[in-house]
């Protein structure tokens, strides 16, 4: 009988995408004089949600989630400490605090019930950037197409979109002075961190 050797070896702590970017994010903080703030929100939970928006399902995950999906296109809803982004006419992205992805994942099945719900923790394939300061609309301009002017793009809106012609989430946050996340894929978090860090040079 083979015998089993248990490892003692303490286990990593996990390491984000952009771990070894935060004394740059930083100091270009520190070097904007507090026009702009950049830095990364590592392993936020993200769990996409595909159903259909009349069903029956649909009220079910609103109600674990204790506030209704989004129905207005490029919106969010806030749900407790998540965030409910409008993703698609029959797709959202619920946002939670790091850590928290599976009991969000298990709440949003228990209420779909027996409804065609389709739910996936999507964490590990994006991570956040938070840009925010007075001058964080002028920063994101420079590489984004989209009205980011308020009127256009104000507090509880959000939109898949390119910056610096990387595709990304981005949220306008509905904290005042909170400024917007920017959720990108983690293979190319590191070239639109150095883009961020680029033209941020401009405000400091």
């Amino acid at each position: 009988m083979a015998d089993t050797v248990l490892s003692s070896a303490p286990r990593t702590a996990p390491r984000s995408p952009l771990a070894r970017y935060a004394g740059r994010l930083a100091a270009a903080t520190r070097g904007s004089r507090g026009q702009v703030r950049l830095a990364e929100l590592p392993f936020l939970a993200q769990i996409d949600v595909r159903l259909d928006a009349k069903g029956a399902a649909a009220d079910g995950v609103g109600l674990a989630l204790g506030a209704p999906l989004a129905l207005e296109p490029n919106t969010v809803v806030r749900a407790g400490a998540a965030r409910v982004l409008w993703l698609g006419p029959d797709e959202w992205l619920v946002v939670g605090p790091a850590g928290s992805g599976r009991d969000l994942e298990h709440r949003i099945g228990a209420g779909g019930g027996e409804g065609h719900v389709s739910v996936t923790d999507v964490s590990a394939q994006r991570t956040t950037l938070l840009v925010s300061g007075p001058r964080a609309r002028d920063l994101l301009a420079h590489g984004c197409a989209l009205d980011l002017h308020p009127y256009a793009f104000g507090a509880g809106r959000c939109a898949q979109t390119t910056l610096a012609r990387t595709q990304v989430v981005l949220v306008a946050r509905d904290d005042p002075g909170a400024g917007f996340w920017v959720l990108v894929r983690s293979s190319f978090a590191g070239y639109l961190t150095e883009w961020l860090l680029d033209a941020a040079t401009e405000y400091g």
